[in-house]
């Protein structure tokens, strides 16, 4: 009998390492068919979700309370499982090279509790090559076993969208490898389990891994041009989401807007390709540029908002200024790499201390990381600007008289930024706004 069938008769165990916006929902989705696992080394996270309490907002309490994953911090209890998934986040240092250190540790753990006939899928995005050449020579130092012949690896890249009800792990297609026929048709199988959409067989590890990173490549650097057109059009005068519209008429015009590009994959994943190729010699020229203008657009977005403040005879220093929004997508909690953060801190360079409110956002996260306190909607009074930084479907409920009262009364034009287009432009081409979106 071979591991896939042992699995799915329960005489063997699916362990899940790392239980974020990624793994948890894989741990559940597996606990529907078969025997798992969740491993997670924050003690506060696991006691969240024995209590059923899902703090990703990604499958919600009642599913949490109902799954048969069993949550533990305790490291040991991997020995009990033959088929681990490391699903680690793989950020990026300060200088933007990777930051392989929870994908490292996670390996050392991992192999100090393997056992012989294993199989481990790392499903974290990283370079070509860091799966075989950094996370198999941790494996084996700690586990004393040999890959290949003690135990086998593959690479499944995530393509979970954290807070997108719609593309979930069930109806998206995944790529899976392997380090042989054997191992890529055990780790094809498993996942078949729960992925509806069905699997992608990728002829080797380093193909897999190199298809995930370009995915999030190719979408920065389209985001990246949308960035460009509207600074463009800006200085031309003309709205951005309307030529969008109006070019987005014809059939093979890809439908990408501008935005801050935040996140653990889009505005991490470039990075890790383009290290790998400057250790090759090559230095990329497209890849890069689309990061940089990626990553100056919440100081663009702050340095609008002060040339506005300035149109309406508002005093920057000391302005009144408040921030809808703080995570780096809607209706999520993470505020981990939201570029959000870039706009608070231009905005203090100019003597302003924003107000942030966000309800979606995981508060005690945001003191830790930011030292940002979050204000409350009904809080916010007299102000001289109003930036909605993130798409939360509590922003979409605002109507224009709830915006409206969020103003001091003296100002003749209201300065609102509407980083993402939520509202109708028509109704701010008014003389008591000065409207302006990316």
């Amino acid at each position: 009998m071979n591991l896939y069938e042992k699995i799915v008769k329960g005489e063997e165990k699916v362990s899940l390492v790392g239980l974020g916006y990624v793994g948890m929902p894989i741990a559940v989705a597996f606990a529907r068919k078969i025997k798992v696992v969740g491993f997670d080394l924050n003690e506060k996270k696991i006691e969240l979700y024995k209590r059923g309490i899902d703090p990703t907002n990604e499958v919600g309490n009642d599913v949490i309370k109902n799954t048969t994953v069993e949550f533990t911090a305790d490291p040991s209890k991997l020995k009990e499982a033959k088929f681990h998934i490391v699903a680690v986040p793989t950020p990026v240092n300060d200088d933007h090279t990777p930051d392989l250190t929870p994908v490292e540790g996670a390996s050392r753990i991992l192999g100090q509790n393997l056992t012989k006939g294993s199989v481990v899928v790392f499903e974290s995005t990283v370079y070509p090559g860091v799966t075989e050449d950094i996370c198999v020579p941790i494996l084996e130092k700690e586990s004393g076993l040999k890959c290949g012949v003690d135990f086998k690896i593959g690479y499944s890249p995530e393509r979970i969208n954290p807070g997108d009800k719609v593309h979930r792990l069930e109806t998206i297609t995944k790529i899976v490898s392997g380090m042989d026929e054997e191992t890529l048709d055990t780790v094809a199988k498993v996942y078949e389990l729960v992925v509806e959409a069905g699997v992608y067989r990728a002829e080797s590890i380093k193909v897999a891994e190199a298809a995930k990173v370009i995915e999030n490549s190719q979408r920065d650097i389209n985001i990246a041009f949308m960035n460009e057109l509207s600074i463009i059009f800006h200085k031309m005068n003309i709205d951005t989401k309307s030529v969008l519209e109006a070019a987005g008429t014809k059939w093979n015009f890809l439908p990408f807007m501008p935005g801050l590009v935040g996140g653990h994959c889009i505005g991490v994943d470039p990075y890790y390709l383009t290290y790998k190729a400057e250790e090759l010699g090559y230095h990329s020229q497209i890849i890069l540029s689309g990061r940089r203008i990626n990553d100056d657009m919440g100081k663009y977005v702050a340095e609008s908002l002060v040339k506005n403040l300035i149109k309406t005879d508002v005093a920057v220093k000391g302005a009144k200024v408040a921030i809808l929004g703080f995570t780096f997508k809607e209706n999520c909690p993470d505020t981990r790499n939201t570029k959000v953060i870039d706009i608070y801190k231009e905005l203090g360079e100019y003597g302003i201390e924003p107000m942030v409110v966000d309800p979606a956002a995981d508060a005690d996260e945001a003191k830790r990381l930011y030292g940002i306190t979050f204000g409350k909607l009904e809080d916010i009074k007299d102000m001289d600007a109003i930036v909605i930084a993130v798409a939360h479907d509590e922003f979409l409920k605002l109507t224009k008289d709830d915006i409206s009262k969020f103003y001091a009364p003296q100002h003749k034009q209201k300065v609102l930024m509407d980083i993402k287009g939520l509202l109708n432009r028509k109704d701010y081409l008014t003389e008591d706004y000065l409207y302006w979106r990316l």
